[in-house]
């Protein structure tokens, strides 16, 4: 079909899954997910990349959709993730002569994964493969977000397939570029992309888009979700906002609440906040919202405000596991806040400091504690709390 070739001589033939409830078992799929693929056909045909074990019949029906009975002679991995990985075995024993081309990395999982390590070619970063009219130059990523991650830049059309970076979630439904569809529901699908999967690894990130920064690049190509045209300026620029964990003016206020007690402390500090001139407030209670949404505005906005009650003289069990998941992916610069309840023994404002410590953010020093119920008194504390907060995000 004419709309998959996105110009003379590459093609998409990924798939999409509209069936997988949770990506690697833990994030929500409400949009389901693309695995993205793609065929040069020149003078070598050359697939970048596979698909989920699932579709492997889907893309080899694609991949002869182009080719009908011809060859593939190269297939180009520029990441080893089992969703972009796992049909290597069964392309391969479709098309027996096709070389396996990656990094010194890659080509350890390929054996690994797949028991495969003959007919490969182990490239470096810099280096080229000449296929006929095109040249294709590999550029090494490391960490974005796998250690043997890469980017495949084709010179004559400065197109380049990114890997999962500039990735998101959501499926192609009809068109396959940002010129064919309405891009709406991607933008924060790419955020809460990049806060789970990628999010620790801001570093490697930044290394990568400096590594680009002298390329010209017309098209990105993904492993998920758009073929990127139009908006490579945006699409580039949340990734950048993002590696730099520069949060937008804003507060993320995370609480657990047993009985609504500590509830009642979050929503009078949103409204102070408000009355303070905050107008970007979120509330999540972390017993109701999957934590990759929680993690997704937290990347977003600088200010972040964490409450809990004392539960066995720990954190509440959910923002126990908010924290941890905080802490594994590193996250920077922000302005930290806490408040804790409790009936008779209380841990959970200790524990908060603690992670505040290990963190080492900016920490509000309004330290708030309640027992058992709110009181005027408590709720002068959240005021107060919430008026420094303001202060320190509009300085």
């Amino acid at each position: 079909m004419k709309i998959t070739e996105i110009t003379n001589g590459i093609h998409y033939v990924g798939v999409n899954d509209r069936c997988k409830y949770k990506f690697e078992n833990l994030w929500p799929l409400p949009y389901g997910v693309s695995y993205n693929a793609y065929l040069i056909t020149d003078k070598k045909n050359v697939l970048i990349d596979t698909v989920d074990a699932a579709y492997t019949d889907r893309l080899l029906d694609n991949i002869a959709e182009i080719i009908g009975d011809g060859k593939i002679d190269y297939l180009i991995i520029n990441h080893m993730e089992p969703d972009h990985s796992a049909s290597i075995q069964f392309i391969r024993q479709k098309y027996p002569q096709m070389t396996i081309v990656g990094n010194i990395k890659t080509l350890e999982m390929v054996k690994g994964y797949y028991g495969i390590d003959d007919n490969t070619l182990c490239i470096k970063n810099g280096e080229s493969l000449s296929i006929g009219k095109r040249t294709l130059t590999f550029h090494l990523t490391p960490m974005v977000h796998w250690p043997e991650t890469m980017m495949t830049y084709v010179n004559e059309d400065k197109l380049i397939f990114s890997g999962d970076a500039f990735g998101c979630f959501g499926t192609l439904d009809g068109g396959i570029t940002d010129s064919q569809l309405n891009t709406d529901k991607y933008w924060s699908e790419m955020v809460r992309y990049y806060s789970n999967i990628v999010g620790k690894y801001g570093p490697a990130v930044q290394t990568a888009l400096k590594k680009l920064s002298d390329i010209e690049i017309k098209t990105i190509c993904s492993t998920h979700g758009p073929i990127w045209e139009k908006e490579i300026t945006r699409v580039i620029g949340i990734y950048d906002r993002l590696s730099r964990y520069e949060g937008e003016l804003g507060v993320v206020i995370a609480y657990g609440s047993m009985y609504g007690h500590t509830e009642q402390m979050a929503e009078e500090i949103a409204r102070e906040l408000a009355a303070n001139g905050i107008k970007e407030i979120v509330l999540h209670n972390v017993s109701h919202e999957d934590p990759s949404y929680i993690l997704q505005n937290i990347f977003r906005y600088r200010g972040l405000i964490i409450g809990s009650p004392t539960y066995s003289n720990r954190l509440f069990p959910a923002v126990e596991t908010l924290t941890e998941m905080i802490a594994t992916r590193d996250i920077k610069n922000r302005t930290f806040a806490y408040f804790g309840s409790f009936t008779w023994a209380g841990a959970a404002v200790k524990h908060l400091a603690a992670f505040a410590e290990s963190m080492k953010w900016e920490t509000i020093p309004c330290c708030i504690e309640m027992k058992q119920s709110i009181t005027p008194a408590i709720k002068e504390q959240c005021r107060n709390l919430a008026q420094e907060m303001a202060a320190r995000l509009t300085r």
